[in-house]
Formats: structure tokens, sequence, C-alpha cells
């Protein structure tokens, strides 16, 4: 493997904004053979049984890779952070909310850019926290915030092509 830097970066236009528009949840395991195209970067279909729950969010929700490099130990790892607030409490959403913290789910976001993220595609996502709050003020919350954890050795791929519409469906 090479670990030499192999071209340049140009600033980018001021032609994008921040936010997660929907996450789509996927039983560990549930991806099937992923295809990719030239790189690693870039998946672009999944297996044909690969089925995703779509879950809209909006505000309070964001999405963070951190970046974990070590000179002593010669490892490098990609920490993918996902917090989400689900507003509204409700039996349903309830038993949603546990089956993610049970499980290891595949997470894809897609941002308001257009853009898609596949999340935990080797090791799967853990819920590492949250809270069920009615809030005190009338103001306040009264739903469920999760944060997800993944680890993975490179940081999550752009989804596009035809693994998009397996995403969407």
């Amino acid at each position: 493997m090479s670990c030499t830097i192999g071209d340049g970066r140009q600033e980018p236009c001021k032609d994008v904004v921040g936010g997660i528009k929907n996450v789509y949840f996927t039983d560990f395991g549930g991806l099937g053979v992923i295809t990719r195209a030239s790189g690693e970067e870039e998946i672009t279909d999944f297996g044909t049984d690969a089925a995703f729950y779509k879950y809209e969010v909006k505000g309070a929700s964001s999405f963070t890779q951190n970046i974990t490099s070590s000179r002593e130990n010669g490892t490098t790892f990609f920490e993918q952070v996902l917090e989400l607030t689900f507003k509204k409490l409700s039996k349903e959403d309830h038993d949603r909310v546990y089956r993610i913290a049970a499980g290891r789910p595949h997470i894809a976001v897609e941002d308001y850019n257009g853009n898609y993220f596949l999340l935990g595609e080797e090791h799967g996502v853990d819920a590492t926290g949250g809270t069920v709050v009615t809030g005190a003020a009338m103001g306040d919350l009264t739903g469920y915030t999760l944060t997800l954890t993944g680890m993975e050795v490179r940081p999550a791929n752009f989804v596009t092509g035809s693994g998009i519409t397996k995403i969407t469906n």
C-alpha cells in the first residue's frame, strides 16, 4: 500500500450546506455483495436483497467522522458518530429505538447536498448513548436522542448509482 500523497486539492466553491436529511437503517449483514467504482471511496451497488428503512430527521441531527492515528502503534481508523433526534414519543418509536440500540445496523446517511454515506460497512454501528426525554418546559424536546458509533478502517463511503435506489426505497 502506498502512503504517498498523489495529488493536490483546490479551495472549493462556497456552494454546500450542512445537515442531514434522512437516515436509512438495514440489519447487520444485510448489504449483500457490494460493488464499487474504481478505488475504495465509492459504492455503486448493493446485493439484490438489500433493504433499508427510512427515518426522516430535521434539525438537531449530525454526522461526524473522527480520525484517530497513532505513530507509536502504526494504526489509523475512523470513528463514525451519528447523533440523531427523533421528535415525539410513541409506543411504536419506543420499539424502533430499542431495536436500533440492541442491534448493530449498517446506516446510510443522506445530507442536504445529495450525498449518501454508508456507516458501519464492515463492523456495523453500535448505540453508545441516548435519551428518552419529555422535556421540562413547553418548548423542550419530547422525543428520543441516539448516539450511534462505528469504527472502520476507512471513512464512510459515498454511495452512488443504483446503490442509491436501493437505499431510498
